[in-house]
């Protein structure tokens, strides 16, 4: 068994989550560079100290998860589903059931509140938000972000929904109170059911295709019937009445 075999045994049993399950090359390349970092030879060491240090595990989980993320990435996109997916939905249910999954810092739910609230007071949304990574819920939390973050941000959503304090934004409470923050990962625990819309947007890329496979149909299956998954722009679902979907829209798919 090779080092990174043995690391991945250990991570899935003292973590639940199971390495294997994304790209390998990405991935060593990623936690190579961490452990060399923090002065450790190989990922056999690298586990050990893992044992023993909480912040080198919160470090771990960091570099391990994606956190590139900013509001209205892909703009257009986020029109899309302001000025048709939203519409088209809420003819069969005013109250939608929305989950963003692999929200990272907050940017991808706080957008979908912002987008919403085109449609909707903001006292009637509510969206679920959920991460692998405790760290990045405790940020998304916060709702405190650079200036970078809100570059596609629309003036007026940027002035109604923002405070700036110093050189950050923080978003406002009206916006927070929309989003429930929870722990979750993907590839091991239960989803819940009967979601209106799913967004889970540049997160894939990093999974192999076993694992995006079965992640796509546990998101079919957590859809209602008409439900839409919104992916991000690489990601692309090539054969998408494998999971029971039919395209929407440009990166939307609607499960049939």
């Amino acid at each position: 068994m090779s080092d990174y075999e043995q690391f991945i045994a250990g991570i899935k049993k003292k973590t639940g989550i199971d390495l294997a399950l994304y790209k390998e090359a990405q991935m060593k390349r990623r936690l190579t560079s961490l452990y060399e970092k923090k002065g450790y030879r190989n990922f056999v060491e690298f586990l050990h100290a893992l044992d023993n240090d909480r912040d080198l595990m919160n470090e771990f989980l960091d570099r391990m998860t994606i956190n590139v993320s900013e509001f209205y990435r892909n703009g257009k996109r986020w029109e899309v589903l302001q000025k048709k997916i939203f519409p088209n939905l809420m003819k069969s249910n005013k109250r939608l059931k929305i989950w963003s999954a692999a929200c990272s810092t907050g940017e991808e739910p706080y957008t979908i509140a912002m987008v919403l609230s085109h449609h909707m007071p903001l006292s009637q949304v509510n969206v679920l938000a959920t991460d692998l990574d405790e760290n990045v819920i405790q940020k998304a939390k916060l709702g405190l972000y650079p200036e970078r973050s809100l570059a596609e941000v629309p003036s007026e959503m940027k002035s109604k929904f923002f405070i700036q304090e110093g050189p950050f934004y923080k978003v406002k409470d009206e916006i927070k109170r929309t989003v429930t923050f929870k722990k979750h990962n993907l590839l091991n625990d239960k989803y819940d059911a009967n979601f209106d819309l799913i967004v889970c947007r540049n997160v894939m890329i990093y999974f192999t295709e076993e694992a995006k496979d079965q992640i796509y149909h546990n998101f079919s299956k957590a859809l209602r019937p008409g439900g839409v998954l919104f992916v991000g722009s690489t990601e692309q679902i090539f054969n998408p009445a494998r999971y029971g979907f039919e395209i929407e829209d440009t990166f939307f798919y609607r499960k049939m």
